[in-house]
């Protein structure tokens, strides 16, 4: 166990680990790609809809079952029948991370919505507002603090989750994940998880700082 540990520490700060089209620095930036790609369209589809129904109180049962459905989804799978459907391509890998990170956008901006006062709606609209304006003006700056949560948990969840493009022979920080077990490396296996989990625990933490550092002053 202190060898395989020590050629990890060996690896991981190897200058030939990090140089070339397979080193960690060319995986890392596919992996940062794939993940805030996904991520990206799972807000433009999540946020407005738990916006919407978070406004509206319509269709709250519809979306939420759908989005813990999506959640269940087993994401393999889903990138393997996406694969034998479309063909080699990124596709099935977006097409799973998207899966993956709606649920926790939906639910989230939902539950920010609905966490809004009804007084302060009613207050709204009876100084005239019209409703985009009491959603954007008021409900969405009240729900923000939630809605970054969902965000947040969207994206770490994806990091995580992102090694699957290995699984279709694409990049990112999974080639040291599938690459090692078919070639019996176990510190490359171990690497490409390291990477993963410090990535991940470092958006998280990073994030996480923003959130409070910009809604300090509603806690102070």
């Amino acid at each position: 166990m202190y060898e395989l540990f020590k050629n990890l520490g060996t690896w991981l700060t190897s200058g030939a680990s990090w140089s070339g089209a397979d080193g960690i620095a060319h995986r890392l930036a596919e992996h940062l790609q794939y993940s805030l790609l996904a991520t990206l369209i799972a807000a433009a589809i999540g946020l407005p809809l738990g916006l919407l129904i978070g406004h509206t109180g319509k269709g709250a049962f519809i979306a939420i079952n759908l989005a813990s459905f999506g959640r269940a989804l087993p994401t393999v799978g889903l990138v393997v029948l996406v694969f034998l459907a479309g063909g080699l391509s990124m596709l099935p890998v977006y097409v799973a991370l998207v899966a993956l990170a709606v649920p926790a956008i939906v639910t989230n901006t939902y539950a920010g919505m609905t966490a809004v006062d009804p007084d302060v709606r009613d207050a709204a609209r009876g100084q005239g507002m019209r409703g985009h304006q009491v959603l954007f003006q008021v409900e969405l700056p009240l729900a923000l603090p939630l809605v970054m949560t969902g965000l947040r948990l969207a994206l770490i969840q994806v990091v995580a989750t992102a090694t699957i493009a290995a699984y279709v022979s694409f990049g990112g920080l999974g080639r040291y994940v599938f690459d090692g077990l078919a070639q019996r490396d176990l510190v490359q296996v171990l690497g490409g998880a390291v990477l993963v989990a410090v990535i991940a625990v470092t958006l998280d933490l990073s994030l996480s700082a923003l959130q409070r550092f910009l809604f300090r002053h509603r806690t102070a």
